[in-house]
């Protein structure tokens, strides 16, 4: 056998089996962490089949009342951002695979021709293998398998993020047509003042200063209405685009109103270690300060070998003579011997460092905050609960009793009514800023205010 093809031979049969032996990456591990903090299972659908299959559930979910947990369903279904990052697992499983590979060996095959004498040509053949890619496979294989780690969370996290993106825009929306209602029912109430002022006026029993008063009461109602209104459009087109909806399938139905204030407070005790613990941006952060790490060792152990070849040639003479030897080719390290390398990775291993630490304390940072504004919004709920909205209404009803025996005139029922309508409404509007400053709460901590069992646990 040719020494040259001996030489691939041998190559082949080491090369194949240790590619073979690669463990291949499962999508399932994304799927069971998105599980595990949400409740709600994700699919990647690389397929057609799955795409149709995906579209059908999304269509079956918008033939009900929209809810806040039907809403995030259908935006892990259908996000079209969501589904994009989905597909960097593929990429960093691709990545994964090529880190597995060695270099393919080269051939040089060259054919001389003698201007004179014998017309026998001289042939030469080599076949070079890079040495140093093989020593180095393994290390350079493990960096590619913590950036793919780090690629599955930082993915994982995406869903928890629009999970909580979802939420907030569902809560919002809800309150826009609680306060719409209100806006209306406050429009309502001025109309039927600015009609009687209108018969008062032209009786001559009113000003027209009282006349203009009145008016101007009716325009500013009416002119809330209609922000109210724009405010709703607004927040139904925002929840449009984080479910990615368009063309007939924009034309769903809500779920009226906001829950009601659930029992019992969100205790900060544990709540920050529970957010490093479940967040999947920190865990992110430690897989690619362990690849980091792994690089740096990786430019270290080889940072005085440019390059090793290794390989065979061979030569046979017009004559018919063949010369046969192995070759090798060193880089000898004179003038770099790597320190830009060194020095770089151990920059990039510092500023990994300071990241992480960096998230960790803004991560306790936002549970605290979100923590105590939680709290205050829960006081001030609870106080248009129990004390302003029954004294506000205990107040209409006592005028509407004096307007009845004719104590008190027209517009004096009128504001009070009016008065209980915006109390209402900003009562709504605090029990709107609680779940929406829950829901970040819940993002903040991870995904959700409980542990999960099977939840990816970090440490820092």
């Amino acid at each position: 056998m040719n020494p040259s093809r001996y030489f691939l031979f041998i190559l082949s049969a080491v090369v194949c089996p240790a590619l073979s032996g690669a463990a291949e990456p499962s999508y399932h591990s994304i799927e069971k962490t998105v599980s595990d903090h949400t409740g709600i299972a994700v699919r990647w659908q690389q397929e057609a089949a799955a795409r149709e299959e995906a579209l059908t559930q999304v269509r079956a979910l918008l033939k009900k009342p929209l809810t806040v947990n039907s809403a995030v369903r259908i935006a892990l279904l259908n996000n079209r951002d969501w589904l994009a990052t989905l597909e960097d697992f593929g990429i960093s499983v691709a990545d994964l695979r090529e880190a597995g590979f060695w270099k393919n060996p080269s051939i040089d095959l060259s054919i001389r021709f003698p201007n004179r004498g014998s017309l026998l040509a001289d042939n030469e053949e080599g076949a070079v293998l890079d040495l140093l890619d093989l020593l180095m496979a393994p290390l350079r294989w493990r960096v590619a398998a913590e950036h793919l780690a780090a690629t599955q969370l930082r993915v994982s996290d995406q869903a928890l993020r629009l999970a909580g993106d979802v939420k907030q825009a569902v809560y919002a929306l809800q309150a826009d047509e609680a306060l719409l209602a209100q806006r209306k029912a406050i429009v309502e109430v001025n109309a039927g003042a600015i009609d009687l002022a209108q018969r008062q006026h032209s009786a001559g029993n009113i000003t027209d200063l009282a006349l203009a008063k009145q008016q101007a009461a009716y325009d500013s109602a009416r002119l809330e209405a209609a922000n109210a209104e724009n405010m709703r459009r607004e927040d139904r087109e925002k929840l449009n685009r984080l479910l990615s909806l368009w063309g007939p399938d924009i034309a769903w139905t809500l779920a009226s109103g906001l829950p009601s204030l659930p029992e019992g407070d969100v205790s900060l005790r544990g709540l920050e270690s529970l957010a490093v613990a479940q967040r999947l941006d920190l865990a992110a952060a430690q897989a690619e300060l362990s690849g980091v790490v792994r690089a740096l060792g990786l430019t270290k152990t080889y940072r005085y070998i440019g390059a090793l070849d290794f390989g065979v040639n061979s030569e046979r003479e017009p004559e018919g003579e063949r010369i046969t030897g192995p070759t090798l080719h060193l880089e000898i390290p004179l003038f770099n011997q790597g320190q830009a390398r060194v020095a770089k990775g151990e920059a990039e291993l510092r500023q990994a460092e300071r990241r992480l630490e960096g998230l960790a304390i803004n991560i306790r940072s936002d549970v605290r905050a979100l923590h105590d504004k939680l709290t205050a919004l829960r006081q001030t709920v609870r106080f248009y609960h129990d004390e302003i909205v029954p004294n506000r209404r205990a107040i209409t009803a006592d005028t509407q009793l004096r307007y009845n025996g004719m104590l008190v005139g027209n517009y004096e029922f009128f504001d009070a009514r009016a008065e209980q309508i915006e109390t209402e409404q900003k009562s709504i509007e605090a029990l709107r800023d609680y779940w929406m400053t829950r829901a970040q709460l819940e993002r903040a901590v991870g995904g959700n205010l409980h542990v999960y069992p099977n939840a990816q646990t970090t440490r820092k």
